[in-house]
């Protein structure tokens, strides 16, 4: 089948990899522009443009899919199915409908929870212990297409948002195989989705990642996996500086500790009261340093029981 890919991010290398290794006709790899990184600014190729380019795939970098410079891209390219993971920039109607076999997306998430730009973050942060991939058609809606195949995986305890990005992509490229494999057989099954059930996982804001310590431990520690290792949670110590949090565990779920953000002990970690309940704060990145364990940042900073932690949406 002559497949036509858009990406960007690493979440999307799996599924063009696995299309690769399945044997079928990469037409060529839609991706959104190199943009500028690093404290230099420097121009960098997205993640799935410089994939594409070791594999020897023709690469497109169209500032928008809109109008006739891209409409006569894809009658050069003729593909047959367009796939997309992850590729940035929602798709006009004359794109979704100019395939034969339609155009289908790997979503990090079970549909229809979790529509929209951060699936998985918000699972993870709303304390779903179950998530997973759908791969569905694509249509005007945001997210709100047929679904061809889901795949299912537990969220741990112990997952952050990276744990279930790696762990999601991997099952998403094994999905969109079978997907593909079961269009080009005719045996795939489309099933609407129920819209009644249906959740939006808005995109992560900087007033999301400030951690509320009057909250329970529970949702506390949620939160801060959730976000961790990027864009990562936040609070601010007693002289105002900035303490972002890496890595968490739950001291105690029930009891009242002490007042919301105060410090009840130090050591090998920093436990902070919650609303309900204390979390142990494990890994932190301090304001003008770098990650580090939570002992190394009591030894250097020398924060104490009693300190309270507070939270701010600014992050200057």
């Amino acid at each position: 089948m002559k497949i036509l890919f858009m990406g960007t991010p690493d979440f999307a290398i799996p599924s063009l990899r696995e299309l690769l290794l399945s044997g079928e006709e990469i037409v060529g790899v839609i991706t959104q522009p190199d943009k500028p990184r690093g404290r230099g600014y420097e121009l960098l190729p997205t993640p799935i443009k410089a994939f594409a380019l070791e594999h020897g795939l023709d690469v497109y970098q169209p500032e928008t899919l809109r109008g006739e410079e891209f409409e006569a891209l894809l009658g050069k390219l003729s593909p047959e199915l367009i796939a997309v993971t992850a590729y940035g920039k929602i798709l006009p109607e004359n794109v979704i409908n100019f395939p034969k076999y339609g155009c289908i997306n790997v979503h990090g998430s079970l549909l229809p929870e979790y529509r929209g730009a951060a699936p998985m973050q918000r699972a993870i942060i709303d304390g779903k212990s179950e998530t997973g991939v759908t791969i569905m058609y694509m249509e005007k809606g945001l997210d709100t297409g047929d679904m061809l195949l889901v795949e299912k995986c537990n969220i741990e305890d112990s997952d952050n948002f990276e744990d279930i990005h790696d762990r999601l992509s991997e099952i998403g490229a094994k999905a969109l195989v079978k997907v593909v494999d079961s269009l080009k057989r005719g045996t795939a099954v489309r099933v609407p989705q129920d819209s009644s059930r249906a959740t939006y996982a808005a995109k992560i804001e900087k007033s999301d990642c400030a951690v509320d310590f009057s909250r329970s431990a529970r949702e506390v520690h949620n939160l801060i996996r959730g976000l961790s290792p990027i864009p990562l949670s936040f609070t601010r110590t007693p002289d105002g500086r900035l303490l972002k949090i890496l890595e968490t565990r739950i001291f105690d779920e029930d009891k009242l500790l002490g007042k919301a953000g105060e410090v009840i002990s130090v050591g090998d970690d920093i436990c902070v009261a919650c609303g309900k309940g204390a979390v142990s704060l494990l890994r932190v990145l301090p304001e003008g340093k770098g990650r580090m364990s939570a002992a190394d940042f009591v030894r250097g900073r020398k924060i104490k029981v009693g300190d309270i932690l507070t939270s701010t949406a600014n992050t200057k």
